[in-house]
């Protein structure tokens, strides 16, 4: 009887701890599960903090980029690999100058490179006023595209641009006679060259169109000829030129004159506007 009641006893304590070890195990695999899930859910709300703020970062980013936008942007869809600017012409001061404004509102004033036309504004030159005229119907109030060279702005703080009309497909001479403003004042007799380096990446172009337009007689360089045709029948020219730097005026025929840079060059109608202006003439051409 004392060995039944022992052994039913045993049977017991053994029953009890199985069932409490399996309880054990049951928490101990809940807890394990939770803390998994607990552990996931941390990673997946890490992942997306770290996405918000990424995003937020690069949408700073941006807004920087267009709030200090000058003029760097380079205008799509052409396929010629040059940096364009893309803006409007909204007022011309003469031949060669005009205000422009970008796309961002910013406003800027530009003097075309490697060009010169005759000054229309403080002073009056031979053919000013047709170059200024002929520049103001082509550009005003029409959009450009702007391309800069090694010097961005002269000492004025002017910035220096060639003008294309149309992004250029190529880089060649069929484009650049068609499409680039500053060739088309050459081709047309409206503006001499003017080279100023480090600008210079399209003056062998320039140097061809300014040969063509004065074999042809175009523009200035037909008014050139009338002049000196009239001075062989008056006996005296209806203009002089001067230099700016040496203060001397001269006969349009003079060789001297023909040496003088473009940006050096101002026109007399006369003698005594010549010498009224603090000029002295010539002593090889005797004006």
């Amino acid at each position: 009887m004392l060995k039944k009641k022992l052994l039913v006893f045993l049977l017991t304590t053994i029953l009890l701890f199985s069932l409490a070890g399996c309880t054990s195990s049951q928490d101990t695999y809940q807890k394990e599960t939770y803390q998994a899930q607990v552990s996931t859910q941390a990673q997946s709300n890490e992942k997306e903090s770290t996405n918000v703020i990424e995003k937020q970062e690069q949408d700073q980013i941006s807004q920087s980029t267009s709030n200090n936008q000058t003029v760097q942007e380079e205008e799509p869809g052409h396929k010629a690999e040059i940096n364009l600017i893309k803006a409007r012409v909204t007022k011309v001061v003469d031949g060669d100058t005009v205000y422009v404004r970008f796309e961002n509102g910013r406003e800027e004033k530009v003097r075309f490179i490697g060009v010169n036309t005759p000054e229309s504004t403080t002073k009056i030159e031979l053919y000013g006023k047709e170059a200024s005229a002929y520049t103001k119907s082509q550009l005003y109030r029409k959009n450009v595209w702007l391309e800069l060279d090694v010097q961005e702005r002269d000492k004025y703080g002017r910035l220096l641009a060639y003008i294309w009309l149309s992004p250029p497909e190529s880089i060649n001479d069929t484009e650049i006679r068609s499409k680039m403003f500053n060739a088309v004042l050459l081709l047309e007799g409206y503006a001499q060259i003017m080279t100023v380096p480090p600008n210079v990446k399209y003056v062998d172009y320039f140097r061809t169109y300014q040969q063509e337009a004065r074999e042809q007689n175009k523009g200035l360089w037909e008014l050139e000829i009338n002049k000196n045709e009239n001075s062989q029948v008056t006996g005296e020219p209806e203009y002089y030129i001067g230099n700016k730097n040496s203060k001397i005026f001269h006969r349009p025929d003079c060789e001297w004159a023909k040496k003088i840079a473009p940006q050096n060059k101002v026109i007399f109608k006369s003698k005594e506007e010549a010498i009224k202006a603090g000029y002295r003439p010539c002593k090889v051409c005797k004006p």
